[in-house]
């Protein structure tokens, strides 16, 4: 008789509602790597730190949102991140890196450092507004 593969386990769902607020980005930031240390992705957590705060300071400087969520699914394998405000009309803008601008850098950060990343509509279990998500995967062979 052949032995069963082992499954996967399901994906763990953490979630976090802030007030939109200065101290956002650092309770946000502080509290996804501490969720990565703690279910086994530490190799993730300095970009998933530096990602989370600057796409919750963009929720900060440029949308009226009362409040920020922050939504992490975690696998073995991967997290995804979701950062989600109550503003549908403020779409971001993805810049190039040799502009001069003095905004839009967290999303040239999001191109470069994420495995995949978006901006969606949400009108889900969060709130009606838009999210922007990113996903990490773990790279054990480093290639």
């Amino acid at each position: 008789m052949d032995p069963i593969p082992p499954t996967p386990h399901p994906p763990q769902i953490y979630r976090l509602r802030t007030p939109n607020s200065p101290t956002s980005p650092k309770v946000c930031r502080d509290t996804i790597a501490l969720l990565l240390q703690a279910t086994g992705h530490r190799e993730l957590a300095d970009i998933a730190r530096l990602l989370v705060s600057e796409v919750v300071t963009n929720v900060g400087a440029h949308t009226a949102s009362l409040v920020v969520r922050m939504e992490a699914v975690v696998r073995h394998d991967r997290v995804r991140v979701s950062v989600y405000d109550e503003t549908a009309d403020a779409t971001p803008r993805l810049i190039g890196p040799d502009t001069q601008a003095e905004s839009g850098r967290g999303l040239v950060l999001l191109s470069g450092l994420a495995h995949d990343w978006g901006v969606a509509r949400s009108d889900g279990f969060l709130a009606a507004g838009k999210r922007v998500w990113f996903e990490l995967r773990d790279d054990p062979g480093g290639g």
